[in-house]
């Protein structure tokens, strides 16, 4: 009795419970035939996904003008110890990628500082800020005029075989070029010195032992990047072994593959591993790789053997053009265009301020029009020198005041580190 008087009220209260059920069901499926724009909800939120998804680089890339592209692929030098009105106006209007400075812009610090500071505020009006760049190596190599302290040469670093101590160095090389305006020294050398006769490199090398080399390079660029600047490792694939500079006609080294891997390489592979960010080119003929190009031309080179073989997917610079390897052989122009085609994404060019720029841009175009360069190759190396950029958080920034005692004494006391 007890079950039947619980259970006849349960099935009744399931019915009702159902019957209310399918009531609410009709009735939201009613509402929903009133509400058609509901379906549309999903379309466009994935549309508001997909903007906020979108590459803020790659867009800048695909907003700029052929000739804007080719811009930011030039580094330029710029003549003098003080901008002319003539050159503001070109960088203004130009907007190149980078601009170097050499020994002879240099006289004084406070010069140094008004120099890069007009520089800097010649590109304000500017989109993308530029690449400001200098030599400081140390020893011989070093730009920033006293009374800031110098550096021993690297051959003297090498020597004491530390990595700390290097890294330390890096930072204070770091601070030395921001202190004057500049974001990225063309610096740590990496090539190993196995050639005596050598004329250009010689202390500027931590020495003989690629693994040294590698060892305290990697810690001197760590160092720059430390400081927010960019370091750019130099001169691919190796200029240790050479008997001719670079500077007055073109180098030959008769080395295979397999020799390279064992020497002039394995600080470049390291680095790569350790994320250099920038690798400098040299204008060197390797002619067991390619008997016709210098590296800095050479598809071989920067394609297959810095891109495939070692991995790098960072901006290639080459070395200067107006140096006598390729002035003695090429034409500005002829270079240029052939160093795009082998991979190159930005060439220096120091004279580019007398008008060679324009004979540059005008041989790249051309080039395009032809189908020789592809706007997609342009795009690419654009991209990449965006990106460095971005990742640096470059600004068109005049160099901050500088304390020049305790930089000296940071300086110092790493220098009395060494043995």
């Amino acid at each position: 009795m007890f079950k039947k008087s619980i259970v006849i009220p349960f099935l009744i209260g399931i019915m009702m419970l159902s019957a209310c059920m399918d009531n609410d069901s009709s009735q939201d499926r009613d509402s929903n035939t009133d509400e058609p724009q509901n379906m549309n909800q999903q379309p466009i939120e994935s549309d508001r996904k997909e903007e906020n998804n979108k590459d803020p680089v790659a867009e800048q890339v695909e907003s700029m003008t052929l000739e804007e592209k080719i811009s930011q692929m030039m580094y330029v030098g710029v003549q003098g110890t003080s901008l002319s009105e003539q050159q503001r106006d070109t960088i203004e209007k130009e907007q190149f990628g980078g601009l170097f400075l050499l020994e002879e812009n240099i006289e004084s610090g406070p010069q140094l500082r008004q120099f890069t500071t007009d520089i800097i505020e010649a590109d304000q009006t500017n989109d993308v800020p530029l690449f400001m760049g200098i030599d400081e190596e140390g020893g011989r190599v070093s730009r920033i005029p006293e009374p800031v302290q110098n550096f021993p040469t690297n051959r003297v670093i090498g020597e004491a075989n530390s990595t700390e101590l290097s890294e330390d160095i890096g930072q204070l090389l770091a601070e030395k070029v921001k202190a004057y305006g500049f974001n990225m020294d063309f610096a740590p050398v990496l090539d190993v010195n196995n050639n005596p006769n050598n004329p250009v490199i010689g202390d500027r090398s931590f020495g003989a032992n690629p693994a040294v080399v590698s060892d305290l390079g990697t810690a001197t660029m760590q160092g720059i990047k430390a400081e927010q600047v960019v370091p750019v490792v130099k001169h691919f694939p190796g200029h240790g072994d050479t008997s001719v500079d670079s500077h007055i006609n073109l180098p030959e080294v008769n080395k295979s593959m397999e020799t390279l891997k064992e020497f002039e390489l394995v600080p470049f592979r390291d680095a790569i591993d350790e994320g250099a960010d920038m690798v400098m080119v040299a204008h060197i003929l390797y002619s067991q790789i390619d008997e016709e190009y210098p590296s800095s031309l050479s598809d071989e080179v920067i394609s297959d053997m810095l891109r495939e073989e070692l991995n790098f997917d960072g901006v290639v610079i080459t070395d200067d053009m107006t140096m006598g390897a390729i002035t003695e052989n090429y034409g500005m122009a002829e270079a240029a265009v052939l160093s795009i085609q082998a991979g190159t994404d930005m060439f220096m060019m120091y004279d580019a301020m007398n008008g060679n720029y324009g004979e540059v841009k005008a041989a790249i175009l051309e080039a395009v029009k032809n189908e020789e360069i592809s706007e997609d190759t342009l795009d690419e190396s654009v991209e990449r020198i965006l990106r460095l950029k971005d990742e640096y958080n470059l600004e068109n920034e005049a160099p901050s005041d500088i304390d020049e005692e305790t930089l000296n004494q940071d300086i110092t006391n790493v220098i009395n580190r060494l043995p």
